[in-house]
């Protein structure tokens, strides 16, 4: 069998040579056929002339792709598991977070007649905190998606090839690769290991983007907020209704008073930030819409050393729902 390894990169130099070194190591030791598909996301250090010459230095077994800007991680997944060419693909991340070794191991389990064979990231280590706040939010998030997101499973995966041609037969250009993996099914198998250190560089994600992050996994898999907005006004209408018929009541009993200016200030502020809210979730949904009728391709690709592999649903879509084509680097 032949194995591809997607590592999605965005300024690795630090770390990107360590990484091929570790990585070639480990699968030297395995005797299996292999192939390294790394993915430059646009990236302003020096990451993309150290893929040039891993590729010179190793023209067999090293694929290599770079957008013509960042676009983002789950573009360059996508990237690399179209352009990988193996009977099984591995999704790593160059900061070595994502210990090599394991590689076996799900190779093992692979071989046993599993589709997807992942890692879990125990909390190990973690933050009291941010362990915590990650609890609440995959409790809160499973009540409304229409998949199951689990704690501490991310990209780190191996893929049989039928879910690899399964993922990248989805056309939608707003991808949430965890709700992805777990939408296509398929036999599935987790273990878990404890997350290593980052040996160089610095993590990408910063707090506005595990907040944005957060909020694409609630909104790519359902449509439930929308229907909580419909439950909210008829609450609200509700409500508006019995306190005026109290209001109401109160002034045929004891007649008109003035009292009462905090309490409108109140409830007009209050249902006026409630609009807004509403407002932005609609909007929210009408976002998605229209940049998926826009039908852009999910990223641009400024350099390759490869052909892509293209898979017959690739095929059968329509020219402007696909990448545009790589050029010889």
């Amino acid at each position: 069998m032949k194995l591809s390894i997607v590592v999605p990169c965005y300024n690795e130099e630090a770390v990107i040579g360590r990484f091929d070194d570790k990585i070639r190591t480990v699968l030297g030791a395995l005797a299996v056929e292999y192939e390294l598909c790394y993915v430059d996301d646009g990236s302003t250090d020096g990451t993309l002339p150290r893929m040039r010459s891993l590729a010179q230095q190793h023209r067999d077994t090293t694929r290599y792709v770079s957008f013509s800007r960042n676009f983002g991680k789950e573009p360059a997944i996508l990237a690399g598991l179209r352009e990988a060419t193996g009977d099984a693909v591995i999704i790593m991340d160059a900061d070595l977070q994502h210990p090599p070794e394991l590689i076996e191991k799900m190779l093992d389990l692979y071989q046993l007649g599993h589709d997807q064979v992942i890692a879990k990231r125990t909390r190990e280590g973690d933050r009291r905190l941010r362990s915590a706040l990650t609890r609440m939010y995959y409790r809160a998030v499973n009540t409304w998606v229409d998949v199951e997101l689990t704690d501490g499973v991310g990209d780190f995966r191996l893929l049989s090839r039928t879910a690899v041609d399964a993922l990248t037969s989805l056309p939608e250009y707003n991808r949430f690769s965890k709700g992805l993996f777990s939408w296509i099914g398929f036999d599935t198998i987790t273990f878990d290991y404890r997350n290593a250190a980052r040996e160089a560089g610095e993590t990408k994600w910063r707090f506005g983007s595990l907040i944005n992050y957060g909020i694409d996994g609630i909104l790519s898999f359902n449509c439930r907020p929308l229907r909580l907005a419909i439950y909210t006004g008829l609450s609200l209408a509700s409500l508006a209704t019995l306190y005026t018929f109290w209001i109401t009541g109160a002034a045929l009993a004891g007649g008109i008073t003035a009292p009462g200016y905090v309490t409108l200030v109140a409830i007009v502020v209050g249902l006026g930030g409630l609009q807004m809210v509403m407002l932005g979730l609609i909007g929210e949904y009408i976002g998605r819409i229209y940049y998926e009728s826009k039908r852009r391709p999910h990223f641009l690709v400024k350099e390759s050393n490869g052909t892509p592999r293209t898979t017959p649903a690739q095929k059968a879509r329509p020219p402007s729902t696909a990448s545009t084509p790589s050029q010889a680097g």
